[in-house]
């Protein structure tokens, strides 16, 4: 009977494992697809190839990214997994106070972006591409250079965790450093300098209280001459 039991949790455990591993199969996927769409050489790509619908791509961009996100979090929340930490008490209450404070900040930011353009409404209302934008330093970049990053990590963390809840934070928040990086390899590639003086002076992810940008100091960078291309 002890042989049984032990050979029944071995094999629960094997099971549990193999759902962990196919949750981040699942985001690595997601990742890869979202980051190809993304590039500027499949852009170029589908512009050479399919010039008439460039002025749709930025919409089908976010909804290949919606659709294809609703089989991952559907996996991770079929997953039965040991909790790891639940917050309780008063912090349940702190957790829940600092998201909300996130997403207070996700929709005061918001009005530094040109949200048509982000969802892709003005491309195909004009029938144009992505416009570059003229080098601007919003309240939240003057603390962190990706803002919307930044709270994304924070609703991540804020959350109960299980097993499979932990797979899927660790897998948004390595994706989430990367592509940072590479989305400011454009950026420099963009604005050049005035960019990377920029970086020099404020911290990427993580808000440091002794590394942020004066509000003088951000408008004489914005003011400052130098190429300045999308954003």
């Amino acid at each position: 009977m002890t042989s049984c039991r032990q050979g029944w949790k071995i094999h629960a455990y094997a099971l549990s494992l193999m759902r962990l591993a196919e949750i981040l199969l699942a985001w690595t996927g997601y990742f890869a697809l979202h980051s190809l769409l993304a590039a500027s050489c499949t852009k170029a790509w589908v512009g050479r190839r399919w010039p008439r619908l460039m002025p749709g791509y930025r919409m089908g961009f976010n909804a290949v990214g919606t659709l294809t996100l609703v089989p991952v979090l559907w996996l991770v929340h079929d997953t039965q997994s040991a909790w790891l930490w639940q917050w309780l008490g008063i912090w349940a209450w702190v957790a829940n106070g600092v998201a909300l404070m996130a997403i207070l900040c996700l929709f005061a930011s918001a009005r530094a972006y040109d949200m048509d353009e982000f969802l892709g409404l003005r491309q195909l209302r004009e029938g144009g591409n992505d416009v570059p934008q003229t080098f601007t330093v919003s309240p939240l970049h003057r603390f962190v250079r990706h803002p919307w990053y930044s709270i994304a990590l924070v609703l991540v963390w804020s959350r109960d965790m299980n097993e499979a809840q932990l797979v899927s934070a660790l897998a948004i928040t390595a994706y989430l450093f990367v592509g940072s990086w590479l989305e400011e390899r454009k950026l420099i590639a963009s604005y050049g300098q005035k960019y990377r003086s920029y970086m020099a002076q404020v911290p990427g992810l993580i808000p440091l209280p002794w590394k942020y940008m004066s509000a003088l100091d951000a408008a004489t960078l914005v003011n400052s001459s130098g190429p300045e291309l999308s954003k």
